[in-house]
């Protein structure tokens, strides 16, 4: 698949079919976050790669889901993530614009995951203290987001924009999310 067919088809998953994914695709997702954008080339990003269960059921419940449907976004029991790729600014390496670095980094991993088949969701609304004290992250990393991992178990619908920004879930549970159209957003040679 193209990229660009691969990015009109990435959608947020929270539902994960009970599927370990193996750790050499974890890695090809962390070789191709190394080799994202970073200002100056002075790549502050680290990754932690958190496949094992126990670990795994103790970040679970540091992550807020959905928050537009909650409770109704969280995964449902028997459909958490595989894994998770925790998202760190090491700070030892002066980053000029770790948000930037870390969007690119992260994207590049979205793209990619999609392309081997799995779901994915970016998630911002995490518990940072209670991540450090699970994972032993030194002071000098910033704990910036969590990446969630594993097969599909949904497959979310693109809406049309119309009144509203938030997503929802219909009767059959099926996860609905709305984007503005390109007429709206694009703009040529001026505003």
């Amino acid at each position: 698949m193209r990229v660009y067919n691969i990015a009109l088809k990435r959608r947020s998953v929270r539902c994960f079919k009970k599927k370990k994914v193996p750790f050499s695709i974890l890695k090809k997702l962390i070789n191709v976050a190394r080799l994202a954008p970073s200002a100056a080339n002075l790549q502050p990003c680290e990754f932690i790669v958190v496949y094992k269960k126990q670990t795994k059921d103790l970040i679970f419940p540091t992550l807020k889901w959905a928050g537009y449907i909650r409770p109704r976004g969280n995964p449902p029991e028997g459909c958490e993530p595989a894994a998770y790729i925790v998202v760190l600014i090491n700070k030892r390496k002066k980053p000029l614009a770790a948000e930037a670095d870390a969007s690119a980094a992260i994207e590049n991993i979205l793209l990619v995951a999609k392309e081997e088949g799995l779901g994915s969701c970016w998630l911002g609304a995490i518990d940072r203290t209670r991540i450090r004290s699970i994972l032993r992250i030194p002071e000098y990393c910033e704990v910036k987001y969590v990446i969630a991992l594993g097969y599909p178990e949904e497959h979310p619908r693109l809406e049309k924009l119309t009144n509203s920004v938030k997503y929802w879930k219909d009767r059959k549970g099926l996860l609905h999310v709305p984007k503005r159209s390109i007429k709206e957003i694009l703009h040529r040679n001026n505003y």
